[in-house]
């Protein structure tokens, strides 16, 4: 997230009532909410977790352990034991 400075996009006038509250520091300014995106929607990152989690699924049932899994993925064994109780239901 880069800043845009407020003299290059806002009106004098709404500058100076902004200053009225905040005088000289760093404000964020949320996006409208018909704006927002969910979580990972700008990147695959969904789709490399749920595959990651079916391998760690699959190696569960062809019989690897969770502390096994936890190494191998570089997870700890409560994220495996959640991963596996996910992908059990």
């Amino acid at each position: 997230m880069g800043y845009i400075r407020a003299e290059e996009i806002l009106p004098i006038e709404v500058i100076e009532l902004i200053q009225q509250y905040v005088d000289g520091e760093n404000i964020y300014i949320p996006r409208k909410s018909a704006h927002r995106q969910a979580w990972g929607a700008g990147t695959q990152i969904k789709q490399e977790l749920l595959m990651r989690n079916r391998q760690i699924y699959k190696d569960y049932l062809s019989g690897s352990k969770a502390s096994e899994l936890a190494c191998k993925y570089y997870l700890s064994e409560k994220s495996i034991q959640r991963i596996l109780r996910k992908m059990g239901e």
